[in-house]
């Protein structure tokens, strides 16, 4: 198990919960949620997501990021317009917040 915030994850089943509450989240939300929160505090970039979560290092759009990431912090209840547990660091990448 790995908790950051109130935020668990259990990578062996691929399950999330937040405040206890479990989250359906589809596999590459919680692949892209699996590598944030295995970097909580740290800044990662877009093109590792892309590779680490997408398999490919050749992208043209970071939209499939933002997309995907818009998904997530609805299923876990965090405000899109004052997110409070995944970051945008604008030209960087994106951040689990500690």
């Amino acid at each position: 198990m790995i908790q950051v915030q109130d935020v668990q994850l259990d990578p062996d089943n691929r399950r999330a919960w937040r405040n206890g509450v479990e989250v359906a989240l589809s596999r590459k939300e919680f692949d892209l949620v699996h590598k944030l929160i295995a970097n909580a505090g740290a800044i990662v970039s877009r093109q590792e997501l892309m590779r680490d979560v997408w398999k490919t290092e050749f992208f043209t759009s970071s939209k499939t990021i933002d997309v995907h990431l818009g998904w997530v912090r609805r299923k876990l209840g965090d405000d899109t317009r004052r997110p409070t547990l995944i970051s945008t660091i604008r030209g960087q990448g994106l951040r689990f917040n500690a």
